[in-house]
């Protein structure tokens, strides 16, 4: 399922894994749940017209 934003690019859902991570203030481990996030993919067009064609 996705989103087209055309000349610019896809918003898409993407399922994340659960994970194990870290409180950067104690250190100590924490499990961070899975969860559905938005992610935005850069059209072709869109990166062409900023970066220049190679």
């Amino acid at each position: 399922m996705g989103f087209t934003l055309p000349g610019l690019g896809k918003l898409v859902l993407v399922n994340r894994k659960a994970r194990m991570g870290r409180n950067p203030q104690t250190g100590e481990a924490i499990k961070i749940p899975a969860k559905k996030v938005v992610k935005f993919r850069v059209a072709k067009a869109c990166k062409d017209a900023v970066l220049g064609k190679k």
